[in-house]
């Protein structure tokens, strides 16, 4: 086999991993616009139900929700049960608070004392060279 078959093998091999590679790539991305998509639809769906809740529901709400609720079904049929995320695990996930509802912890310990003067002369030196 010649060099110029060698590098004609490689080449091969590595279209075939990048063409891998994009397919991944393109089969991630398209889940991830399909959870956004049933993030949007939860997300619409609690907002009429919190606006019904309330008493500030508009006329088509009952009509909008039964709409969404067939949304939803079709989604889960295409992509399987929907993961309902809890607020606090939303904010924990974008934000990197787990509790924002929590308390900050006491400290168990006091703070160090503040120091009254400089350092002693043994801990930076004379000076002297």
């Amino acid at each position: 086999m010649g060099l110029m078959d060698k590098v004609k093998a490689q080449a091969t091999q590595l279209a075939d991993k990048a063409q891998q590679a994009g397919q991944a790539g393109q089969a991630k991305l398209a889940d991830i616009q399909a959870k956004r998509k049933g993030d949007a639809l939860l997300l619409e769906l609690g907002g009429i139900t919190y606006s019904q809740r309330m008493g500030r529901a508009d006329a088509g709400a009952d009509a909008r929700v039964t709409e969404i609720v067939g949304l939803v079904q079709a989604f889960e049929a295409e992509h399987g049960p929907v993961q309902v995320t809890s607020a606090n695990a939303a904010v924990a996930e974008t934000t990197g608070v787990v509790d924002p509802a929590g308390t900050i912890p006491t400290p168990t310990a006091a703070p160090p004392a503040a120091s009254t003067g400089p350092l002693p002369q043994a801990q930076y030196g004379t000076g002297e060279s």
